[in-house]
């Protein structure tokens, strides 16, 4: 069975993350997706570049959440989610993903 790439499932945690606490009203489930994607990525980083790889993109996780919402104040809320995710995403593959072949 094929892998969802960690990239895609950590830009997935954080739109989804969102989507979810704005769309139902509720933060702390928006919160439960958020970190249910984001253990499932670090899980996918350490498999396939190590701890020191996983342990510095959850903190690039963990940094565009948190970085995203002053983001938000200057560009809007969904621009900075995409932003944060992209740059999770790009990070992701560059430093683990791309090395699944």
């Amino acid at each position: 069975m094929a892998r969802i790439p960690g990239a895609v499932v950590a830009a997935g945690g954080l739109v989804g993350g969102y989507a979810t606490a704005r769309f139902t009203k509720k933060r702390p489930l928006g919160g439960a997706v958020l970190a249910a994607a984001g253990v499932a990525a670090a899980r996918q980083w350490r498999e396939s570049a190590g701890n020191k790889t996983a342990a510095a993109l959850s903190a690039a996780y963990l940094a565009g959440f948190g970085g995203s919402h002053p983001l938000a104040k200057k560009v809007g809320a969904w621009p900075a989610v995409l932003g944060v995710a992209g740059g999770v995403a790009l990070a992701s593959w560059a430093l683990a993903d791309r090395r699944q072949g």
